[in-house]
Protein backbone atom coordinates (compact mmCIF):
# COMPACT_ATOMS: atom_id res chain seq x y z
CA UNK A 1 0.00 0.00 0.00
CA UNK A 2 2.85 2.20 0.75
CA UNK A 3 4.06 1.82 -2.78
CA UNK A 4 1.00 2.67 -4.44
CA UNK A 5 0.77 5.90 -2.04
CA UNK A 6 4.34 6.64 -3.59
CA UNK A 7 2.35 6.23 -6.85
CA UNK A 8 -0.05 8.86 -6.43
CA UNK A 9 1.34 12.35 -7.95
CA UNK A 10 -0.82 15.19 -6.99
CA UNK A 11 -4.18 16.19 -8.54
CA UNK A 12 -4.51 17.37 -11.87
CA UNK A 13 -5.70 20.67 -12.47
CA UNK A 14 -7.92 18.90 -15.51
CA UNK A 15 -11.68 19.98 -14.63
CA UNK A 16 -13.64 17.28 -13.90
CA UNK A 17 -16.29 16.76 -16.57
CA UNK A 18 -19.89 18.57 -15.77
CA UNK A 19 -21.80 14.63 -14.41
CA UNK A 20 -18.82 13.80 -12.54
CA UNK A 21 -17.79 17.29 -11.20
CA UNK A 22 -20.51 16.99 -8.52
CA UNK A 23 -19.54 14.28 -6.86
CA UNK A 24 -16.04 15.62 -5.98
CA UNK A 25 -16.07 17.39 -2.57
CA UNK A 26 -14.50 20.65 -2.48
CA UNK A 27 -11.08 21.32 -0.81
CA UNK A 28 -7.68 19.45 -1.22
CA UNK A 29 -8.08 16.72 1.68
CA UNK A 30 -7.40 13.16 0.95
CA UNK A 31 -10.77 11.81 0.30
CA UNK A 32 -11.08 14.88 -1.90
CA UNK A 33 -7.35 13.93 -3.60
CA UNK A 34 -8.94 9.97 -4.20
CA UNK A 35 -12.09 11.23 -5.55
CA UNK A 36 -10.67 12.84 -8.21
CA UNK A 37 -7.82 9.96 -8.94
CA UNK A 38 -11.31 7.84 -9.09
CA UNK A 39 -13.67 10.00 -11.58
CA UNK A 40 -11.64 12.16 -13.14
CA UNK A 41 -7.90 11.05 -13.30
CA UNK A 42 -9.14 6.90 -13.73
CA UNK A 43 -6.40 6.24 -11.46
CA UNK A 44 -8.14 3.50 -8.95
CA UNK A 45 -4.79 2.53 -7.59
CA UNK A 46 -3.69 5.77 -6.80
CA UNK A 47 -7.31 6.30 -5.19
CA UNK A 48 -6.88 3.33 -3.48
CA UNK A 49 -3.99 5.01 -1.59
CA UNK A 50 -5.48 8.33 -1.13
CA UNK A 51 -8.29 6.46 0.18
CA UNK A 52 -6.50 4.56 2.75
CA UNK A 53 -4.95 8.26 3.29
CA UNK A 54 -8.19 9.84 4.02
CA UNK A 55 -9.34 6.89 6.25
CA UNK A 56 -6.01 6.90 8.28
CA UNK A 57 -6.28 11.15 8.92
CA UNK A 58 -10.07 10.85 9.88
CA UNK A 59 -11.26 12.65 6.44
CA UNK A 60 -14.64 11.34 5.67
CA UNK A 61 -14.08 7.84 6.96
CA UNK A 62 -17.38 5.69 6.20
CA UNK A 63 -17.24 7.37 2.87
CA UNK A 64 -13.53 6.48 1.93
CA UNK A 65 -13.88 2.53 3.20
CA UNK A 66 -17.13 2.28 1.32
CA UNK A 67 -15.61 3.92 -2.19
CA UNK A 68 -12.31 2.57 -1.63
CA UNK A 69 -13.79 -1.04 -1.53
CA UNK A 70 -16.08 -0.44 -4.35
CA UNK A 71 -12.45 0.81 -6.37
CA UNK A 72 -11.01 -2.66 -4.92
CA UNK A 73 -13.82 -4.51 -6.34
CA UNK A 74 -13.07 -3.25 -9.46
CA UNK A 75 -9.40 -3.92 -9.48
CA UNK A 76 -9.56 -7.09 -8.14
CA UNK A 77 -8.34 -6.52 -4.53
CA UNK A 78 -11.85 -8.81 -3.92
CA UNK A 79 -9.87 -10.88 -0.12
CA UNK A 80 -8.13 -7.26 0.32
CA UNK A 81 -11.17 -5.27 0.23
CA UNK A 82 -13.25 -7.76 2.15
CA UNK A 83 -10.56 -7.26 4.94
CA UNK A 84 -10.40 -3.59 4.65
CA UNK A 85 -13.72 -3.57 5.53
CA UNK A 86 -14.38 -5.97 8.04
CA UNK A 87 -11.49 -4.44 9.88
CA UNK A 88 -12.15 -0.85 9.73
CA UNK A 89 -15.42 -0.97 10.28
CA UNK A 90 -15.61 -0.15 13.80
CA UNK A 91 -14.54 3.36 12.67
CA UNK A 92 -18.09 3.98 11.06
CA UNK A 93 -21.08 5.60 12.39
CA UNK A 94 -23.87 3.19 13.58
CA UNK A 95 -25.97 4.59 10.33
CA UNK A 96 -23.24 3.28 7.89
CA UNK A 97 -23.35 -0.34 8.82
CA UNK A 98 -26.11 -1.65 7.04
CA UNK A 99 -24.49 -0.14 3.95
CA UNK A 100 -21.18 -2.21 4.49
CA UNK A 101 -22.79 -5.38 5.11
CA UNK A 102 -24.21 -5.09 1.76
CA UNK A 103 -20.85 -4.08 0.52
CA UNK A 104 -19.47 -7.32 1.82
CA UNK A 105 -22.28 -9.32 0.38
CA UNK A 106 -21.43 -8.03 -2.78
CA UNK A 107 -18.05 -8.72 -1.93
CA UNK A 108 -18.79 -11.96 -1.20
CA UNK A 109 -20.59 -12.87 -4.31
CA UNK A 110 -18.27 -11.90 -6.39
CA UNK A 111 -15.52 -13.80 -4.64
CA UNK A 112 -17.23 -16.97 -4.75
CA UNK A 113 -17.36 -16.81 -0.60
CA UNK A 114 -21.14 -18.34 -0.57
CA UNK A 115 -21.07 -19.32 3.28
CA UNK A 116 -20.02 -16.58 4.47
CA UNK A 117 -22.24 -14.93 2.03
CA UNK A 118 -25.10 -17.11 3.88
CA UNK A 119 -23.97 -16.17 7.20
CA UNK A 120 -24.30 -12.28 6.44
CA UNK A 121 -27.74 -12.60 5.32
CA UNK A 122 -28.72 -14.75 7.76
CA UNK A 123 -27.51 -12.05 10.07
CA UNK A 124 -29.66 -9.15 8.04
CA UNK A 125 -32.93 -11.35 8.95
CA UNK A 126 -32.11 -11.76 12.56
CA UNK A 127 -31.79 -7.80 12.57
CA UNK A 128 -35.08 -7.61 10.80
CA UNK A 129 -36.62 -10.01 13.42
CA UNK A 130 -35.51 -7.98 16.36
CA UNK A 131 -36.53 -4.85 14.85
CA UNK A 132 -33.46 -3.22 13.91
CA UNK A 133 -34.57 -2.65 10.03
CA UNK A 134 -34.08 0.46 9.06
CA UNK A 135 -33.15 2.17 12.29
CA UNK A 136 -36.83 1.39 13.27
CA UNK A 137 -38.41 3.14 10.45
CA UNK A 138 -40.82 1.04 8.09
CA UNK A 139 -39.39 2.30 5.11
CA UNK A 140 -36.04 3.39 3.84
CA UNK A 141 -34.87 5.32 0.95
CA UNK A 142 -33.11 3.52 -1.89
CA UNK A 143 -31.88 3.48 -4.99
CA UNK A 144 -33.25 1.45 -8.03
CA UNK A 145 -31.79 1.70 -11.67
CA UNK A 146 -30.72 5.47 -11.06
CA UNK A 147 -34.21 6.19 -9.53
CA UNK A 148 -35.03 6.91 -6.06
CA UNK A 149 -37.56 4.71 -4.15
CA UNK A 150 -39.02 3.77 -0.88
CA UNK A 151 -38.29 0.11 0.41
CA UNK A 152 -40.82 -1.16 3.40
CA UNK A 153 -39.55 -3.57 5.77
CA UNK A 154 -41.68 -6.05 4.16
CA UNK A 155 -39.90 -6.06 0.57
CA UNK A 156 -36.53 -6.10 2.14
CA UNK A 157 -37.33 -9.58 3.93
CA UNK A 158 -38.09 -10.49 0.75
CA UNK A 159 -35.24 -9.40 -0.70
CA UNK A 160 -32.69 -11.03 1.59
CA UNK A 161 -34.99 -14.13 1.95
CA UNK A 162 -34.47 -13.83 -2.18
CA UNK A 163 -30.57 -13.78 -1.88
CA UNK A 164 -30.00 -16.19 0.44
CA UNK A 165 -32.23 -18.75 -1.42
CA UNK A 166 -30.01 -17.75 -4.47
CA UNK A 167 -26.55 -18.69 -2.19
CA UNK A 168 -28.36 -22.02 -1.56
CA UNK A 169 -28.51 -22.79 -5.17
CA UNK A 170 -24.96 -21.45 -5.93
CA UNK A 171 -23.86 -24.45 -3.55
CA UNK A 172 -26.45 -26.66 -5.18
CA UNK A 173 -28.62 -26.85 -1.71
CA UNK A 174 -31.86 -26.93 -3.70
CA UNK A 175 -34.07 -28.43 -0.68
CA UNK A 176 -33.12 -25.32 1.57
CA UNK A 177 -33.37 -22.72 -1.53
CA UNK A 178 -36.91 -23.58 -2.70
CA UNK A 179 -37.78 -23.38 1.25
CA UNK A 180 -36.66 -19.73 1.91
CA UNK A 181 -37.98 -18.81 -2.14
CA UNK A 182 -41.48 -19.82 -1.59
CA UNK A 183 -41.20 -18.13 2.30
CA UNK A 184 -40.26 -14.57 0.13
CA UNK A 185 -43.00 -15.23 -2.08
CA UNK A 186 -45.19 -15.54 0.81
CA UNK A 187 -44.35 -11.85 2.06
CA UNK A 188 -43.66 -10.07 -1.24
CA UNK A 189 -44.29 -12.14 -4.27
CA UNK A 190 -42.53 -11.24 -7.67
CA UNK A 191 -41.91 -12.53 -10.77
CA UNK A 192 -38.20 -12.56 -10.99
CA UNK A 193 -38.67 -14.65 -7.57
CA UNK A 194 -40.89 -16.80 -9.45
CA UNK A 195 -38.54 -17.51 -12.24
CA UNK A 196 -35.60 -18.60 -9.40
CA UNK A 197 -38.15 -20.61 -7.84
CA UNK A 198 -38.84 -22.11 -11.15
CA UNK A 199 -35.11 -22.77 -11.73
CA UNK A 200 -34.66 -24.56 -8.83
CA UNK A 201 -37.83 -27.01 -9.41
CA UNK A 202 -36.39 -27.34 -12.54
CA UNK A 203 -32.91 -28.26 -10.60
CA UNK A 204 -34.44 -31.20 -8.52
CA UNK A 205 -36.07 -32.40 -12.06
CA UNK A 206 -39.44 -31.22 -10.53
CA UNK A 207 -40.90 -30.06 -14.23
CA UNK A 208 -44.12 -30.68 -13.57
CA UNK A 209 -44.20 -28.35 -10.58
CA UNK A 210 -41.88 -25.78 -12.61
CA UNK A 211 -44.47 -25.69 -15.26
CA UNK A 212 -46.98 -24.69 -13.06
CA UNK A 213 -44.85 -21.49 -11.46
CA UNK A 214 -43.86 -20.38 -14.97
CA UNK A 215 -47.42 -20.24 -15.77
CA UNK A 216 -49.00 -18.08 -12.88
CA UNK A 217 -45.87 -15.57 -13.97
CA UNK A 218 -47.39 -15.33 -18.21
CA UNK A 219 -50.40 -15.34 -16.34
CA UNK A 220 -49.97 -11.98 -14.74
CA UNK A 221 -49.88 -13.50 -11.75
CA UNK A 222 -46.71 -12.27 -10.12
CA UNK A 223 -45.74 -8.32 -10.24
CA UNK A 224 -42.51 -7.81 -12.07
CA UNK A 225 -40.15 -5.46 -10.66
CA UNK A 226 -38.67 -1.69 -12.07
CA UNK A 227 -40.72 -2.70 -15.41
CA UNK A 228 -39.11 -5.93 -16.50
CA UNK A 229 -41.89 -7.72 -18.30
CA UNK A 230 -39.67 -8.44 -21.00
CA UNK A 231 -36.96 -9.72 -19.27
CA UNK A 232 -39.38 -11.61 -17.49
CA UNK A 233 -41.00 -12.74 -20.40
CA UNK A 234 -37.45 -14.32 -21.87
CA UNK A 235 -36.42 -16.22 -18.91
CA UNK A 236 -39.70 -17.68 -18.89
CA UNK A 237 -39.33 -19.21 -22.19
CA UNK A 238 -35.63 -20.10 -21.37
CA UNK A 239 -36.82 -22.08 -18.64
CA UNK A 240 -39.88 -23.50 -20.60
CA UNK A 241 -37.33 -24.19 -23.57
CA UNK A 242 -35.24 -26.25 -20.42
CA UNK A 243 -37.87 -27.99 -19.89
CA UNK A 244 -38.86 -29.18 -22.83
CA UNK A 245 -35.07 -30.09 -23.44
CA UNK A 246 -35.61 -32.93 -20.51
CA UNK A 247 -37.38 -35.81 -19.41
CA UNK A 248 -39.31 -36.24 -16.65
CA UNK A 249 -37.87 -39.00 -14.26
CA UNK A 250 -39.79 -42.37 -14.13
CA UNK A 251 -42.56 -41.89 -11.19
CA UNK A 252 -41.75 -38.37 -10.93
CA UNK A 253 -41.17 -36.75 -7.71
CA UNK A 254 -37.80 -35.41 -6.04
CA UNK A 255 -35.30 -37.25 -9.24
CA UNK A 256 -32.96 -34.35 -8.59
CA UNK A 257 -32.43 -33.96 -5.07
CA UNK A 258 -29.60 -35.59 -3.47
CA UNK A 259 -30.87 -36.34 -0.31
CA UNK A 260 -28.23 -34.29 1.15
CA UNK A 261 -28.73 -32.32 4.65
CA UNK A 262 -26.33 -30.53 6.38
CA UNK A 263 -26.28 -27.23 9.01
CA UNK A 264 -28.20 -25.05 6.67
CA UNK A 265 -31.05 -27.73 6.02
CA UNK A 266 -31.60 -27.36 10.07
CA UNK A 267 -31.37 -23.37 9.75
CA UNK A 268 -34.10 -23.41 7.25
CA UNK A 269 -36.27 -25.99 9.10
CA UNK A 270 -35.97 -25.07 12.60
CA UNK A 271 -35.98 -21.20 12.20
CA UNK A 272 -36.91 -20.12 8.68
CA UNK A 273 -40.43 -22.70 8.86
CA UNK A 274 -40.91 -21.07 12.74
CA UNK A 275 -40.43 -17.48 11.65
CA UNK A 276 -42.01 -16.97 8.51
CA UNK A 277 -45.19 -19.64 8.44
CA UNK A 278 -46.60 -17.66 11.21
CA UNK A 279 -49.04 -15.20 11.11
CA UNK A 280 -48.24 -13.78 6.95
CA UNK A 281 -51.74 -12.46 6.60
CA UNK A 282 -50.34 -10.39 9.15
CA UNK A 283 -48.05 -8.19 6.98
CA UNK A 284 -50.91 -5.72 6.57
CA UNK A 285 -50.76 -4.47 10.41
CA UNK A 286 -49.14 -1.35 10.77
CA UNK A 287 -45.31 -1.30 11.92
CA UNK A 288 -45.24 -0.07 15.61
CA UNK A 289 -42.53 1.52 17.52
CA UNK A 290 -44.19 0.30 20.60
CA UNK A 291 -43.52 -3.56 19.78
CA UNK A 292 -40.74 -3.20 17.26
CA UNK A 293 -40.80 -7.31 15.76
CA UNK A 294 -42.52 -6.80 12.65
CA UNK A 295 -46.21 -8.58 12.43
CA UNK A 296 -45.20 -11.45 11.21
CA UNK A 297 -43.08 -12.37 14.11
CA UNK A 298 -45.82 -11.47 17.09
CA UNK A 299 -46.83 -15.16 17.33
CA UNK A 300 -43.64 -17.09 17.64
CA UNK A 301 -43.29 -18.87 20.63
CA UNK A 302 -41.27 -17.85 23.81
CA UNK A 303 -38.33 -20.73 23.16
CA UNK A 304 -37.95 -19.77 19.33
CA UNK A 305 -37.93 -15.83 20.04
CA UNK A 306 -35.14 -16.66 22.80
CA UNK A 307 -33.41 -18.89 20.22
CA UNK A 308 -33.50 -15.26 17.55
CA UNK A 309 -32.90 -13.12 20.35
CA UNK A 310 -29.56 -14.81 21.06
Amino acid sequence: MDQLFAMARPASPTAAAPHVAHKIPSGDGPYARAKHFQLVEKDLDASIAWFWKAINTGDKVDSALKDMAVVMKQRGYLAEAIDAVKSLRHLCPRQSQESLDNILLDLYKASGRTKEEIELLKHKLRKIYLGEAFHGKATKRARSHGRKIHVSVRQETSRVLGNLAWAYMQQRNFMAAEVVYRKAQMIDPDANKACNLALCLIEQSRLADAEVVLGDVLAGRYQARDQQDGKIVRKVEELLARIMARTSPPGGGRAGDDGRRGDDDDWVENEMLALLDVAVKQWAAPYRKSNRRLPVFEEISPIYREQMAC
